[in-house]
């Protein structure tokens, strides 16, 4: 692929009601960057933009308008130990190289586009969980190097990275609390959503994802109930995301099979079979789309 001319910054006038909500996922997530790149071609009047996880950090590069980043990303350090490997756990108490991944990777080797991620126009959001409360937070970046602990609280995998402090809050991934935030950003004002799901409809948060919070995070029994919850909840938004498709408030690009890649694999081939996809399913949708924002 080629980068394209297109930036989603093209469209002249934003809809001040229409947001792109993007789901998590690990490596899989790569599905919605494949989205996310079909999209950026479509000069979209998006006004707001809220990610989860992954989902979040995909999300950044839609923002700044850097078709194909996230994927050159992954291909280049997908096999990295300090992207993401139990020897830099062991190492550094995350899973994932924070100064690596968050810092020397925009700043130097697949740099950010501060300047055009700041003018854009778009607000974003990347949601993250409250150990203290059990409460999802849904957290404002307007300068992304400079807040870049709120990305990194997004995608702070449970068990396996440090809680991140930020703005007086213990955080972590925004996935334990609420995976898909479309009832949080209506509440901000965005009626209309592009919805980019990275599992089928009939997919179903398992019960063991939070089996060990009890034991990890028993100093925050909120936090232990809300991730215990956390299926119900998702399955909660499923139905509102199908209840706003029938009155034309919601648009869901999403597989309609579970994508054939590990959540946590080192395979850049495999990674590859998640964005292609993404992009394929968001290509058929295209002209959908475009009628759908009319």
């Amino acid at each position: 692929m080629t980068e394209s001319r297109h930036s989603p910054h093209s469209s002249p006038e934003r809809d001040p009601e229409l947001g792109l909500v993007v789901e998590g996922g690990g490596v899989r997530a790569l599905y919605a960057a494949g989205v996310l790149d079909r999209l950026s071609e479509l000069s979209l009047p998006v006004s707001g933009v809220i990610g989860v996880s992954a989902g979040a950090i995909h999300g950044v590069s839609y923002v700044s308008g850097q078709k194909e980043r996230s994927l050159r990303i992954y291909m280049r350090f997908l096999q990295d130990p300090r992207f993401f490997s139990l020897r830099t756990l062991l190492r550094t108490g995350n899973l994932v190289d924070n100064d690596f991944c968050y810092r020397e990777i925009p700043a130097r080797l697949e740099p950010f586009d501060e300047a055009a991620f700041e003018r854009s126009g778009i607000a974003f959001y990347a949601a993250a969980s409250n150990l203290e409360t059990g409460r999802a937070e849904y957290l404002r970046i307007r300068r992304c190097t400079a807040e870049i602990e709120a990305l990194i609280a997004s995608a702070s995998l449970p068990y396996v990275s440090k809680p991140v402090r930020y703005q007086g809050m213990k955080l972590l991934d925004g996935g334990c609390t609420d995976r898909v935030p479309v009832a949080a950003f209506e509440r901000m004002g965005y009626r209309r959503n592009i919805v980019v799901m990275t599992h089928p409809r009939e997919h179903r948060v398992k019960d063991r994802d939070a089996a060990l919070a009890p034991l990890f995070y028993r100093r925050y029994p909120k936090f232990v109930r809300a991730f215990r919850l956390s299926g119900e909840r998702y399955e909660a938004t499923q139905r509102l995301i199908e209840a706003r498709e029938r009155e034309g408030r919601a648009f869901v690009i999403r597989p309609a099979a579970p994508i054939p890649v590990g959540r946590l694999t080192r395979d850049p081939g495999e990674a590859k079979k998640a964005y292609d996809l993404g992009w394929a399913d968001a290509d058929r949708r295209a002209a959908a789309l475009r009628s759908w924002i009319g």
